[in-house]
């Protein structure tokens, strides 16, 4: 890391865009993927601790949290293989790739209940942006697409996403179960505030 001011920028930027734009989520994406796109375009500013591999699970490490919890700013690390389990998030979310390389695959609740239907996937390089909401399409399973190297992205969430109840689902099924995702770190890499109830993920 040489350039942390990226993310200050970065932060000041969207707080701004939050400020304008209150809960028209429409524009928060629309405005919001260049400013990502613009972070995620230099890969000299994370700090290796925030892109710290671990052998068993995913990693997910906040890196800000608005202080009115409009957005939270995370930094998603996944080993070579790993995935996380079918889930949704229940905000607008904005998923940027800074290394290597993510597949996502969308679900959709089966009307009347019964498994989930699978609707396609898609591979996201370094530099995709991809977008997330209630109103867009919410479920998904997100993988490193490598089995051999390190992936990281940038999310940019529409609340405290470690804070806040979700779901998981079996595909199978489609049965719906509550978690709180929580955060890898106890502390930020802008404040070096401690974290409450650390602890991640799914």
């Amino acid at each position: 890391m040489n350039n942390p001011s990226r993310l200050h920028d970065f932060v000041l930027a969207f707080t701004s865009l939050v400020d304008t734009a209150a809960h028209d989520e429409a524009h928060i994406l629309e405005q919001g993927k260049p400013l990502l796109a613009t972070l995620i375009a230099h890969d000299d500013w994370l700090p290796a601790a925030f892109a710290a591999p671990d052998p068993e699970r995913y990693q997910q490490f906040l890196l800000h949290c608005d202080p009115r919890e409009r957005f939270s700013v995370v930094s998603f690390v996944w080993g070579p293989g790993q995935a996380t389990p079918v889930h949704d998030h229940t905000v607008w979310g904005m998923v940027g790739v800074l290394r290597g390389a993510e597949q996502c695959e969308e679900f959709a609740p089966a009307a009347g209940g019964g498994p989930l239907t699978a609707l396609g996937a898609h591979h996201l390089p370094a530099g995709a942006i991809d977008v997330v909401s209630p109103r867009l399409g919410d479920i998904h399973r997100v993988s490193n697409a490598s089995a051999v190297s390190v992936s990281v992205s940038i999310h940019v969430y529409g609340a405290d996403i470690g804070r806040i109840a979700r779901h998981v689902y079996d595909p199978v099924t489609g049965a719906a179960s509550r978690f709180v995702s929580g955060y890898t770190n106890i502390a930020t890499p802008d404040t070096g505030q401690s974290l409450p109830g650390s602890g991640c993920c799914v």
